[in-house]
């Protein structure tokens, strides 16, 4: 379910016309709905807490969208966060998400972010390989400290989806297969500066079957049972995120229920606090992309390209993925539908959101929105071309905020110095 709807024939995120926000903000433009937002979560959690799932930590993967605002949203809600930077450590902080939420993750941790994540009190770094155990010990070391980690495992399940989604195989970056997970484990308990909590895995994005998660999490309660039984304490299991999200021309995903109820029957007597990464699912169907029409330019080969103003720059699923994004008109014209080309200006063929693509009439001028675009929108986005970035705008109800604004022109060449032997004399 989102907050996005017709009413009296034009499109509006909970009580706003989407018109007048194109009209005060200017397009392209994303718009979130903190209603969706805050519903999702609240679904994810009641879902796990009614599974019997004991004090789950739902931490939310900053990269599918790392506005503060939309972080603040959840956060007041009690949702942590997943982050793989410093500077997403730095935002989730700023957003007001407790350290003692915060889950640090990635295969390229560099010593300063460790350093800054043990510093700011984080609740738990996964490893992902034996040199970075390696770093983390000494790091902690030197701080006279004891990191809290969790043993990142590739499980080795295929997931489905597209392959540059799909996280869990073994021919995959992320983390250490079992047989290093069980000696690793052994060895952080010996580590001075470690204090191993749990285990952890991540196969993929986008899942719509849960039976590959369900192999991975079968997979993980045996490794944990195995830890145990050569006596050391595993506390945290911590099951990734990756449930898929209704992308409107694709099967219906699992619910949260039916996650829910999958992973109390796959862990049923285990005994741990379970810990989640979801983002997609909580964001996606939370923002849309709006664009307006430019101009339709009818080839006498019968292609009919509707030219937008928003870019692969601004939402790069598409040519990244070949992913499929709704396109609805904000104000629908009567008639037969048309087959469109729908593209950007961005000098790239690969500038091509769909190809014959049914649409009601649509003429220059009218505003549209691509659907499903909360997560991996913005936060993908890039000034390509010198295109200035899409601004971010939060609804909640009938009252707006831009919360990141469009950059001036000025502001961006402000960011670049001239090296000085290119001073003007």
């Amino acid at each position: 379910m989102n907050h996005f709807e017709l009413r009296g024939g034009e499109l509006h995120c909970e009580d706003v016309p989407l018109k007048a926000l194109a009209d005060a903000v200017g397009t392209p433009v994303y718009v979130y709905s903190s209603a969706t937002l805050e519903r999702h979560y609240l679904v994810l959690r009641d879902a796990l807490t009614g599974a019997g799932l004991r004090d789950p930590l739902i931490a939310f993967a900053v990269k599918a969208n790392s506005n503060v605002a939309v972080l603040a949203t959840l956060a007041r809600l009690g949702c942590g966060a997943d982050v793989v930077s410093e500077g997403e450590i730095r935002r989730a902080l700023a957003a007001g998400v407790p350290p003692e939420r915060i889950v640090f993750s990635g295969v390229g941790k560099t010593a300063r972010e460790i350093a800054f994540a043990l510093d700011a009190g984080i609740a738990e770094i996964n490893v992902e390989s034996e040199p970075e155990l390696r770093l983390v010990d000494a790091i902690a070391r030197d701080k006279g400290r004891r990191a809290a980690i969790a043993i990142r495992v590739n499980p080795d399940v295929e997931a489905g989806g597209h392959a540059k989604i799909s996280t869990g195989k073994a021919d995959n970056k992320f983390g250490v297969s079992f047989a290093e997970a069980e000696r690793l484990y052994a060895n952080a308990s010996n580590m001075a500066g470690l204090k191993p909590l749990g285990v952890a895995c991540h196969i993929g994005s986008q899942i719509t079957d849960l039976a590959p998660m369900a192999a991975a999490f079968a997979k993980m309660r045996g490794l944990v049972e195995r830890l145990r039984a050569e006596g050391l304490s595993v506390e945290r299991l911590d099951l990734g995120g990756g449930l898929g999200v209704p992308y409107f021309n694709q099967p219906e995903p699992p619910s949260p229920a039916d996650y829910a109820a999958m992973i109390a029957g796959v862990t049923q007597g285990l005994d741990v606090q379970f810990a989640f990464e979801p983002g997609r699912m909580i964001a996606a169907n939370a923002g849309v992309l709006l664009a307006r029409v430019l101009h339709v330019n009818e080839r006498p080969e019968g292609r009919r390209f509707l030219v937008l103003d928003a870019a692969m720059n601004d939402l790069l699923r598409p040519a990244m993925y070949d992913a499929y994004h709704d396109i609805r008109p904000v104000a629908p014209r009567p008639g037969a539908p048309l087959a469109y080309d729908v593209v950007g200006p961005v000098c790239e063929t690969g500038d091509t959101f769909t190809r014959d693509r049914l649409l009601p009439p649509l003429e220059a001028g009218d505003l549209v929105a691509f659907m499903s675009a909360g997560a991996y929108g913005a936060a993908m986005s890039s000034e390509y071309n010198s295109r200035p970035l899409a601004p971010e705008v939060l609804v909640k109800g009938a009252d707006y905020a831009v919360v990141r604004p469009r950059p001036t022109y000025d502001e961006m060449l402000a960011r670049e110095q001239p090296a000085p032997w290119l001073e003007p004399a």
